[in-house]
């Protein structure tokens, strides 16, 4: 990893972890992945190793962040799917040359050419986006509670309640915040 830089908020589902590249969106917004260098970095995390990228390149996986940020968003609320994100999501999928691969322990994990390119990275995320929006897996979008944040993320907990995208961060945070203020109500109570 490249120093310097904000930590990647890593999850489960490659799409709805894409979109967690910009963080905070509702207040002081954090991008995750400022440059070219660190989306390789990113896209290197998640097992879609490309040699580079450019700044045409991080252009449209921004541009797919935001398109699966408002779909899932859409989707989480059961509003109709914004129609541009859609198509956005469609061509981004269309677009790469990946293959899905068997792996011993018996999961789908995707595999890019030798000469792999970012749009090949960025169909599986589509691909990825496409299969949450649709309800092909087994959990449901959900927004984070968090009003600062209000990512959109995929709830896979056994009673599909969960609030917040990262209990870690925004959870944390609400919770601290919810303490602090009963404290500052009940300056006694604490000790």
């Amino acid at each position: 990893m490249r120093a310097g830089f904000p930590d990647f908020r890593l999850g489960a589902v490659l799409a709805t972890s894409f979109t967690g590249t910009l963080s905070e969106r509702h207040g002081d917004a954090v991008e995750r992945i400022p440059t070219p260098h660190r989306l390789v970095d990113w896209l290197a995390v998640y097992g879609l190793a490309v040699d580079s990228c450019t700044t045409a390149q991080l252009e449209l996986a921004r541009e797919l962040r935001e398109s699966i940020h408002a779909a899932a968003t859409a989707a989480a609320l059961q509003d109709a799917l914004p129609a541009s994100a859609v198509q956005v999501i469609n061509d981004r999928s269309a677009q790469g040359r990946a293959t899905a691969v068997l792996t011993p322990e018996g999961k789908r994990r995707w595999r890019l050419g030798p000469a792999s390119r970012v749009e090949d990275a960025l169909s599986v995320i589509a691909a990825d986006a496409i299969s949450i929006i649709a309800g092909e897996r087994d959990g449901k979008l959900a927004l984070c509670a968090s009003p600062t944040c209000q990512a959109a993320f995929f709830d896979t907990s056994r009673s599909r309640t969960r609030k917040w995208c990262d209990m870690n961060t925004c959870g944390n945070r609400q919770k601290k915040a919810r303490f602090n203020a009963n404290r500052r109500k009940n300056p006694g109570s604490a000790d």
